[in-house]
């Protein structure tokens, strides 16, 4: 068997910040969540379930967490190129996808949010 693509992804990570240019966006903080798809190659993968040559799940996670401890962001355009740039500086990562909504702002709307899509190039 040949495996051709690997996908690995971080699903609805759940950030409670402060974030959005509305006048009742700047005093409450919301939920925002977060998605991030890595696509690697699948030479660099655990499939021997050997850990050192897979992708850790953490240096995503917890580098969303260090993005929004360091600095308020008012669009959610920019969350996404900064979380895209953490994920690409990850030298296995050869492409990623980052999906944040924000579910609370519209009463009558699932979800607002940006998709941002980038290569490793």
């Amino acid at each position: 068997m040949k495996i051709t693509r690997t996908q690995l992804y971080l699903e609805r990570l759940e950030l409670v910040i402060l974030i959005g240019i509305h006048d009742f966006e700047q005093t409450r903080p919301q939920r925002v969540h977060v998605d991030v798809e890595m696509e690697v190659d699948p030479a660099d993968m655990a499939f021997a379930d050997d850990l050192s040559q897979g992708v850790d799940y953490d240096f995503v996670r917890d580098g969303i967490k260090q993005l929004v401890a360091e600095r308020r962001y008012k669009t959610q355009e920019a969350l996404c190129q900064d979380i895209l740039a953490l994920t690409l500086r990850n030298p296995k990562v050869r492409a990623a996808t980052v999906r944040t909504r924000k579910p609370d702002v519209y009463a009558d709307a699932a979800a607002v949010g940006c998709v941002v899509t980038a290569t490793n190039d």
